[in-house]
């Protein structure tokens, strides 16, 4: 395994063989056409389905210009001016962030095939991040199923939809993890943990491209943002990182291995500079970690414009310096800086045309893995009965179901009768079909969502009256009626409230320096719950927000997140209790942004938060989440007991943990038993806690279960102050429980001392 100064010796090494070789390549390239008057006759074996993938893309590279195989490193936009007649010279590889129609598609696929001289097909992506047409919940909502399942099966419905359009590539899943809420895109990601992070990564790059990726693949995906994106400063979108390489290695990283081992196709670097080199020229990380140690033989595509910025990083001085530093770094695709650039680079030298061959060459190899060539277009009359079919809405509902977490149900005001005489249903969401769908919801359509009040009145009986009041808008700059909402509250038995964010407040550029709910909502919420009558907190929001006096003053509150187009439907069977909520927390929700960032798998310091003044924590505030990560409650309860951690009889430095779950409430429910661990002392400081495991148990009252885990050598090891990744003997505290504080603990000993890995020079960068 090569150390980045490794790493980039190799490549200083071989470049004068490299640019020796490029120069007599140059020399035949340019003139050999002129001397013998013609280009050779193409050889079609390429498309022969009987010749291995690897003989079909060196058969195809063989006959390609040089100006060719930069067009398939060149990502285009279907929109542009130029769009078809780039495909007819076979300039062009992808267009990406396409929202165009089939039919377009198709015709600009045809251009590239029929008429360009090679014929190779264009992969169209779009990000399809958490449904195409049927919009599944958000990615941190699905994450709070803690049902990897389930959301592998919707990742395969989405993908089965944008594929009828001719959408084949798309950029999902992001695996960022996300430790600061104010960051916009911590909607888009599972949350703040690696474990969980790691298991949806798996789930969703199986779900878009099954097995592996083959012509039986919907999709093929792109991970993303490589690496270290959710930790950006301030929460600021797009802003820089500072992140020690061990942190990098436990925290930010293991989600995309998980992603790579399960087969992904592309990689997408990431806009922020890390420790001082930018992501999309950072060779430790793209030809260090990702190619060189983990093996990944797809593509790494630059995010937006990302290699063109690397000028405003300030490590290029132009367009053509940063097409150079990228793609020396390991970056197979990018945008108008290798469009205008690589040729040039090429021909005089900078740039080996070796490198541009193996680019080229990982590219090719998905679009023949995929049966591109084979199958390049839109079966048109299909397209047009592909989308929102019942069976897709039946696992949207289910999914936005599983999402939503009850945080606080004083008194039992939930589930509600559904022969409730007189419901009230207030605020700037509850009758709103665009902001349920969430951020980035591709082709998703307002009218055919659900909303609150849909959903709603759908659920009750005929004889229920419902009032219907929206007393404000979101921000500050909406019309306020609070005098209508009062009037409609006053004359209810019971009041729902459905307040939060709007859909653009989550997502890419959508940081922001306050958790509050926006505008004029919380003094609603304030005036209403004044009136004393039974009130439950819809809240739709696309990240954590300080709720602190809502969770001390309205009775019930449900986190439903933005759920998509079956929304009010499921909203309204969590209601009126045709499904017992079982959601938990993938993430922390502090008091106040003051705790920012606040995560469950923090360190101590030497001294401990405690009621002792000279500790570490906040004079104003406790120095606890307002509601822990993991956490949710149901419509019955649930207890843990009998607790064992046994040494495996044959290693014994793998534990088998079983705990008793029992359900100790009135009603069916489904409990969610998380595993953490904890290494009381190492040789480099540990976290108070981390999740190795969780299991979904389905309970009927007063039944109980025994619950298996195994911990193996992996999961107890950590890098040590080397930055090898060790097993080190000593005492593990064992916890589980239904969330991350309340859990019974047991302590066992971990036997032996052993690497699992060999060392690495633990510096990086680009050196």
């Amino acid at each position: 395994m090569k150390s980045s100064i490794e790493i980039l010796k190799d490549k200083n090494q071989s470049q004068t063989v490299r640019t020796l070789s490029l120069a007599l390549y140059g020399l035949c390239f340019i003139w050999f056409p002129i001397l013998a008057g013609a280009q050779p006759a193409i050889q079609k074996d390429y498309l022969n389905l009987d010749l291995p993938v690897e003989k079909r893309v060196a058969s195809l590279i063989g006959q390609m210009t040089l100006e060719e195989k930069v067009g398939q490193m060149f990502m285009g936009r279907i929109q542009a001016a130029d769009a078809e007649q780039l495909a007819t010279q076979g300039l062009i590889g992808s267009c990406v962030g396409v929202m165009a129609p089939a039919d377009k598609i198709d015709k600009l696929q045809k251009a590239a095939v029929e008429k360009s001289r090679l014929g190779i097909p264009l992969l169209f992506g779009c990000d399809i991040v958490h449904g195409y047409s049927t919009i599944f919940p958000i990615p941190l909502a699905q994450a709070s199923t803690w049902n990897p399942d389930l959301i592998q099966q919707c990742a395969a419905m989405a993908g089965k939809e944008s594929a009828s359009q001719g959408i084949r590539w798309t950029m999902s899943p992001m695996v960022d993890i996300a430790r600061d809420p104010r960051w916009g895109r911590i909607a888009e990601g599972a949350g703040e943990d690696p474990y969980l992070g790691m298991a949806i990564a798996k789930a969703m790059v199986e779900g878009y491209q099954g097995p592996r990726l083959s012509p039986n693949s919907d999709l093929v995906v792109c991970v993303k943002h490589f690496v270290g994106y959710g930790a950006a400063e301030g929460g600021r979108d797009y802003d820089t990182t500072d992140i020690s390489e061990r942190t990098l290695r436990e925290i930010y990283l293991p989600p995309f291995k998980a992603a790579v081992d399960a087969g992904a196709g592309t990689i997408m670097s990431a806009f922020n500079d890390l420790n001082g080199i930018p992501a999309s020229a950072n060779i430790f990380t793209m030809d260090g970690v990702l190619r060189d140690e983990w093996g990944f033989k797809g593509i790494v595509r630059a995010d937006a414009n990302s290699d063109a910025e690397l000028v405003n990083h300030g490590i290029a001085t132009n367009a053509e310096e940063a097409a150079l530093k990228a793609v020396t770094a390991g970056l197979d695709l990018g945008f108008e800086p290798y469009h205008a650039n690589l040729v040039k680079l090429v021909r005089s030298g900078s740039v080996p045309l070796p490198l541009v061959d193996e680019c080229v060459r990982r590219f090719l190899r998905i679009k023949f893995e995929m049966g591109l060539f084979e199958n390049p277009y839109i079966d048109l009359a299909k397209s047009k009965t592909a989308l929102l079919l019942p069976e897709y809405r039946k696992a949207a509902r289910e999914s936005a179901r599983q999402s939503i977490v009850l945080l606080r149900n004083q008194g039992n005001v939930l589930p509600l009768g559904k022969d409730i005489k007189t419901i009230a249903v207030i605020g700037p969401l509850a009758n709103d079909k665009a902001d349920v769908l969430g951020c980035w919801h591709a082709h998703g359509m307002p009218r055919s969502a659900v909303t609150v009040l849909d959903g709603i009145k759908a659920k009750v009986s005929p004889a229920t009256k419902i009032l219907y009041a929206k007393g404000c808008g979101i921000t500050n700059e909406s019309n306020v009626d609070f005098s209508n909402a009062l009037m409609v509250a006053r004359q209810a038995d019971v009041i729902i409230m459905a307040v939060g964010e709007s859909a653009d407040m989550s997502g890419e550029m959508s940081s922001r320096s306050t958790l509050d709910i926006p505008g004029e909502q919380e003094e609603l919420v304030r005036q209403v719950s004044q009136l004393g009558k039974p009130t439950v907190e819809v809240l739709m929001n696309g990240r954590p927000l300080s709720i602190g006096w809502d969770a001390e003053n309205v009775p019930a509150i449900l986190e439903t997140w933005y759920l998509g187009t079956e929304a009010g439907d499921a909203i309204a069977d969590v209601l009126f209790g045709d499904y017992n909520p079982s959601g938990k927390l993938p993430v922390t929700f502090p008091r106040t942004v003051g705790q920012v960032p606040m995560y469950y798998n923090h360190k101590n310091s030497g001294r401990p938060a405690s009621a002792i003044r000279f500790t570490a924590k906040y004079q104003d505030l406790p120095w606890t989440p307002l509601y822990p990560f993991g956490f949710g409650l149901s419509y019955t309860t649930f207890e843990f007991s009998g607790l064992t951690v046994q040494a495996d009889a044959t290693n014994q430095d793998q534990f088998e943990v079983t705990v008793n779950v029992r359900n100790t409430g009135t009603k069916a429910g489904t409990e969610t038993a998380q595993l953490y661990i904890r290494q009381k002392c190492a040789s480099v400081t540990r976290p108070v806690k981390q999740l190795e495991g969780f299991a979904k148990v389905a309970l009927a009252p007063g039944e109980t279960k025994a619950v298996n885990f195994v911990l193996t050598p992996f999961d107890l090891s950590f890098y040590d102050a080397k930055m090898q990744r060790v097993v080190e003997a000593g005492a593990l505290e064992v916890m589980v429980g239904g969330n991350s504080e309340e859990v019974i603990t047991n302590t066992v000993q971990i036997k032996s001392s052993m690497p699992l890995e060999p060392p690495r020079n633990n510096s990086f960068g680009n050196l």
